[in-house]
């Protein structure tokens, strides 16, 4: 196993301290506004969705000082930003202070990842890179598992949703504790006074990133409907005998599978793909994509064993973002140079900044639909993923041909 700065096992913990929180509110936070809070589907949709356009500002704001000011008091910043929109959530009874704490957590999450990220690239070079992101992924993955299976325990013996929210901004008060005591900042550039958008305007010029960031958008779509909409079709559309379809218990042991199958597939799936370009393993990962969505259509349309369909489906699913994140991360780092790594890290953050506007509003869009659309919906999405393997294509010959700036 390739050894690791020390500084990256201490980010990984405090990761897993606050995606512990996290997974108590990310799956359950749907059908609580939803269903107890009296919300349509498409009006938490467009809400959640509302988080990406406070998050293009943060990652924007992250990337150039991250590379201004450094990597550390960005990271800190977003870590009390995220728990300030835990606890708005928290006391959120309509739609109006609903947007407002997406809002407040979509800054949060785009201070977060291209400082986040940024700090792991500093680290690490070579094949240490990706393994350093699959490590960072692997503690993200444990503490959604675990905070998934606690949030499940707590609703059906409790039914108090409200507390996991309090409990996520504890988490990422955790966390920014673990940063001030564990990590040393990690920007070794000369900290200049450049315009803002002037880093943006050169990383633009780079032909094979313009090329990267359009799959990127595609690919985090995909992953944004296992988190909004996958959670609201279980309950809503899936044949039960008591036509309800899945119970919150039953959604909570699947998406806890799902996370289950994620941490055992990850380091597995990173020596698998170390046979592989990275270019070459985002198309294994849209293979994954494929058959997940037709796994998905076939729970819902199944006359029987939609648990077997539900469960493959969120396995392939697993499987195709354990080969997808730590792989994206490693490419955009090494596409990156070095005075520019913050820059080219945001990019690839405001990529899920756009899935993520795109892709709640989508689902939630079509499960407002017929049960017949809401079914053809997962077919839909699976006929995108040849568009995914051109672009693909086509960016392996960029690369191939160093078609740099």
């Amino acid at each position: 196993m390739l050894q690791l700065p020390r500084q990256i096992w201490i980010l990984a913990l405090g990761r897993l301290l606050s995606e512990i929180g996290s997974g108590f509110t990310i799956f359950y936070a749907p059908i609580f506004f939803v269903q107890q809070v009296g919300l349509s589907a498409t009006s938490v949709g467009l809400a959640l969705g509302s988080a990406s356009i406070s998050g293009v500002a943060g990652r924007l704001i992250s990337g150039t000082y991250a590379d201004r000011w450094g990597r550390k008091p960005v990271l800190l910043l977003s870590t009390l930003v995220l728990a300030l929109a835990c606890f708005i959530f928290a006391a959120t009874s309509n739609l109006s202070a609903l947007v407002v704490g997406c809002l407040v957590q979509g800054l949060g999450l785009g201070l977060y990842w291209p400082a986040n990220e940024a700090i792991v690239a500093d680290l690490t070079d070579g094949e240490g890179r990706r393994f350093a992101y699959a490590i960072t992924r692997l503690a993200d993955n444990i503490g959604m598992g675990l905070g998934i299976i606690a949030g499940g325990l707590l609703i059906s013996s409790t039914g108090a949703y409200r507390v996991l929210f309090i409990i996520d901004g504890v988490s990422f008060c955790c966390f920014f504790l673990t940063l001030v005591l564990g990590i040393k900042e990690t920007l070794q550039a000369p900290k200049t006074a450049v315009r803002f958008f002037s880093g943006y305007t050169s990383a633009l010029r780079d032909r094979r990133l313009l090329v990267y960031v359009t799959v990127n958008i595609i690919l985090t779509i995909y992953i944004s409907q296992t988190q909004s909409t996958l959670p609201l079709y279980f309950s809503q559309f899936v044949p039960q005998a008591d036509a309800r379809g899945f119970s919150p218990q039953v959604i909570s042991t699947l998406f806890t599978g799902h996370l289950l199958m994620t941490i055992a597939s990850q380091l597995p799936m990173l020596k698998l793909l170390g046979k592989f370009s990275q270019v070459r393993a985002l198309m294994i990962s849209g293979g994954f994509w494929i058959l997940g969505f037709a796994c998905m259509t076939m729970t819902g349309t199944s006359a029987n064993y939609q648990l077997v369909w539900a469960s493959l489906g969120l396995g392939l699913f697993a499987l195709a973002i354990v080969a997808y994140t730590p792989t994206a991360s490693a490419l955009i780092a090494d596409l990156a140079p070095s005075s520019l790594r913050g820059v080219y890290t945001s990019i690839n953050s405001l990529c899920w900044a756009a899935g993520y506007a795109i892709g709640p509003p989508l689902g939630g869009w079509a499960l407002d639909r017929s049960p017949q659309f809401a079914h053809n919906f997962w077919l839909g999405l699976a006929a995108t993923v040849p568009v995914v393997w051109l672009i693909l294509a086509w960016l392996e010959r960029l690369v191939a041909g160093s078609d740099s700036p």
